[in-house]
């Protein structure tokens, strides 16, 4: 069986894509060699990286990711006040039901997480090839979106969500020795266009979110040509899905289903991803 670098980018619910597409991936005989992984990619990174199939762990985000998000109870009246709009210790909590490791050494395959230390303005990278740190502190940082969540403390640094410097985290692969490199991409990107629009929010909450999509989309962008002239080929995978549906978990086997449709397509004219000159 044949290994590759499998990135896994942020995008709330929608990162559920990633189990479709880990799916198509062995069905070909393709197998995660290393995750590397931003916001709830992250957590369903960890997630696989712990040994649960794909199915169970689409399942448990279900199951889960809703009792993970309660707004703050203020957040009516005072949200411009607040560090986040959703309660911070719920959403931990879930993320340790739909994770059962609690340390990067109990992972079967190498992950890497990104964050983004907003004081020194840098990408932290925990992990394989990083800093290790309790897995749930760090996943819970990497998932510190705002206006949604408040930013995590952790080891000295005021972290929020890896996807602010790179929702597709290409910037933290570092050596591959040697493997192919797979992204697959469900954030935002300018084809979202296309994509149907989300329902109506209070006009500030959809301001910021469609400001921070447009600044991730284009940093996604640079990073992939930059990474395609200075280190060669990847396989850029994205699957179609709505535009800010971050929390729509009850949609979570759709997006799945479609992570494993567009992952089956971009394998499609491939004989082997395993050898990096193969790959467009």
């Amino acid at each position: 069986m044949s290994g590759a670098i499998l990135v896994l980018s942020g995008g709330g619910a929608k990162a559920a894509a990633h189990c479709g597409a880990v799916r198509a991936l062995r069905e070909r005989g393709i197998e995660p060699a290393r995750y590397v992984a931003t916001s709830l990619g992250a957590v369903v990174a960890a997630a696989l990286a712990s040994g649960a199939e794909p199915d169970t762990v689409v399942r448990t985000l279900m199951n889960e990711a809703p009792a993970g998000i309660r707004p703050h109870p203020l957040a009516a009246v005072a949200g411009i006040y607040l560090e986040g709009l959703v309660r911070a210790r719920p959403f931990r909590e879930a993320i340790g039901r739909i994770i059962t490791a609690r340390r990067f050494a109990d992972l079967a395959v190498p992950l890497t997480v990104t964050a983004v230390d907003v004081d020194k303005l840098e990408l932290v990278t925990f992990g394989h090839g990083g800093i290790d740190a309790p897995l749930l502190d760090v996943l819970a940082a990497s998932c510190a979106l705002p206006p949604y969540f408040p930013a995590v403390s952790l080891g000295g640094r005021m972290l929020r969500d890896g996807g602010l410097m790179g929702h597709v985290p290409l910037a933290a692969i570092g050596e591959t020795g040697g493997l192919p490199v797979i992204a697959v991409d469900v954030g935002p990107g300018f084809d979202n266009g296309r994509e149907p629009k989300p329902p109506g929010g209070p006009p500030l909450i959809r301001a910021v979110d469609e400001s921070i999509g447009i600044l991730m989309a284009q940093v996604t962008e640079d990073q992939l040509a930059r990474w395609r002239l200075e280190r060669g080929p990847i396989l850029y995978v994205r699957p179609r899905v709505e535009r800010n549906a971050t929390f729509s978990a009850g949609r979570a086997r759709v997006y799945a289903d479609e992570g494993y449709l567009a992952m089956r397509e971009a394998l499609g004219g491939l004989d082997s991803v395993a050898q990096p000159t193969r790959l467009p």
